[in-house]
């Protein structure tokens, strides 16, 4: 579903472009800092600075579209609305704390629950891909593409790391590893836009929340890619949180079928 051509497009992108420029000033003050590190209820960690860029995004998202609803990762949802703000102010906190650059800060915009519009920001490596539904992917202002890999032999699969599968979609991962032409690891969000501009082929993960990958969704699509849950079903806000991302139709299909037995 795409923004409707009016000024209402280019008043969404203005802000979604000051909510990540928001992000990338804070992420880049405190990067490589001495950080106070909490961990959470899920036993994730956080820090003020996760909490700081998300009460800025609200702010400023409040102060331009009063009617909007907002769910970010820190704070929950607030309001129920047409349009949908979903933010995750630092994606990647574990390598934010311990000085990795590859974390970035996530910014969707929801319509009745799909994503029209979505940013991923890499505030330390200064790249910006910005996906709008219906549109070519940009990354600083440049169109971008994924690959025209079709098969596993020939892919580059990522994950951010093997240790956050359950065993039985370990299985999974590695079967379809198996077959890859490379496995790397580390990389969170960012490794959606090496997806979308064609330096890797396919990324699997799981225990994702809606936060972790709804921008991601007009990001990779926007670049000719296919993203998905591991059932080969569009992501939404009661996805299981396992999801699959490829660079082409053909690869997708070929990395579901591996995934199968455990899906």
């Amino acid at each position: 579903m795409a923004l409707p051509e009016s000024p209402d497009l280019a008043a969404t992108l203005d802000l979604a472009m000051r909510l990540a420029d928001v992000a990338r000033r804070l992420a880049r003050a405190s990067f490589r800092t001495t950080l106070a590190v909490e961990t959470k209820a899920d036993g994730s960690p956080v820090t003020a600075v996760d909490r700081e860029i998300e009460i800025e995004m609200r702010r400023i998202i409040r102060a331009t579209f009063p009617t909007h609803a907002i769910r970010g990762e820190e704070f929950g949802v607030e309001g129920d609305r047409e349009f949908t703000w979903v933010l995750d102010p630092i994606d990647g906190t574990k390598s934010f704390i311990s000085g990795f650059p590859l974390f970035g800060s996530l910014i969707a915009l929801l319509r009745g629950g799909r994503p029209v519009l979505g940013v991923i920001e890499a505030p330390i490596l200064g790249e910006r891909w910005i996906g709008v539904a219906g549109r070519a992917t940009r990354r600083n202002g440049a169109t971008v593409a994924a690959s025209a890999c079709r098969s596993l032999e020939r892919a580059v699969l990522y994950t951010t790391s093997a240790e956050l599968f359950d065993p039985p979609d370990r299985a999974g991962y590695e079967r379809v590893g198996a077959r890859c032409a490379l496995r790397r690891f580390g990389g969170d969000c960012y490794l959606y836009g090496m997806l979308a501009s064609g330096h890797c082929d396919l990324v699997i993960e799981s225990r994702l929340k809606p936060h972790d990958f709804m921008a991601l969704i007009p990001v990779v699509e926007g670049a000719g890619g296919r993203i998905s849950d591991w059932h080969g079903d569009p992501l939404d806000l009661q996805s299981d949180g396992r999801v699959v991302a490829a660079a082409t139709e053909e690869l997708w299909r070929g990395a579901l079928e591996a995934l199968r037995t455990n899906a």
